[in-house]
């Protein structure tokens, strides 16, 4: 795969979907590199939402076309109002496809018991509700959600002055 001449590689390239391109980028050092070729992530956002969104959506400041498709992604999946969504076993705060904040990881730890949800949403761990590896992300969405009430009461009664 090495040996591979570049240009070769990026005309192959060329022929993948951004999934075949990101699970190809994850094959080499090399790949990983040309995989973010940005003339390659250009043609892919132009190919998915035509040319007109493309002009729209042309990457500013050190954003790349990679960049800008992952976002217009996320968008077309979750919407583009304010959520927590989790992609993977992560959990993060969305905002217009944007990631605003990194809320926490599922991720079991090493030395650490797994943790389940029970059928009433609460976190619970051999036996005990709301605790264990997973009480971090918890109390972030707490918190979060708390500052997005506390934000809406605000702009509600700023409209009926």
């Amino acid at each position: 795969m090495e040996e591979l001449p570049v240009e070769l590689c990026l005309k192959i390239f060329c022929f993948l979907d951004y999934q075949n391109l990101s699970t190809a980028q994850q094959v080499c050092r090399k790949w990983k590199v040309l995989g973010s070729d940005n003339i390659l992530w250009a043609n892919l956002f132009k190919e998915r939402w035509g040319e007109d969104r493309a002009v729209f959506y042309t990457p500013t400041d050190s954003k790349s076309w990679k960049d800008v498709y992952i976002v217009q992604d996320r968008c077309d999946r979750v919407g583009l109002g304010l959520m927590i969504i989790r992609e993977g076993a992560d959990y993060y705060v969305i905002y217009r496809g944007e990631i605003q904040s990194y809320l926490g990881s599922r991720r079991q730890r090493k030395g650490q018991e797994a943790s389940t949800l029970s059928r009433q949403g609460e976190l619970a761990q051999e036996g005990s509700l709301v605790g264990g590896p997973n009480y971090g992300i918890l109390e972030s969405i707490l918190f979060f959600i708390g500052d997005l009430e506390v934000a809406s009461n605000k702009a509600k009664q700023s409209r009926l002055m």
